[in-house]
């Protein structure tokens, strides 16, 4: 069985929302922090990968 891999967004902020996108079947919003020395951060809940526009080399 193979897994989707989990999506990455490029934003402009280095603190973002994430709420899963799925409206009801998503899960609880939180709040994450992109730190500075990585550039990118993952949701613990559905491991989406957001990284801060500028950092995608990271």
């Amino acid at each position: 069985m193979t897994m989707e891999a989990p999506e990455t967004k490029i934003v402009e902020k280095s603190r973002i929302a994430c709420d899963g996108g799925e409206g009801a079947l998503g899960h609880p919003r939180v709040w994450l922090q992109i730190p500075d020395d990585t550039g990118w951060v993952e949701c613990p809940y559905c491991d989406c990968k957001y990284v801060l526009k500028g950092s995608e080399h990271a």
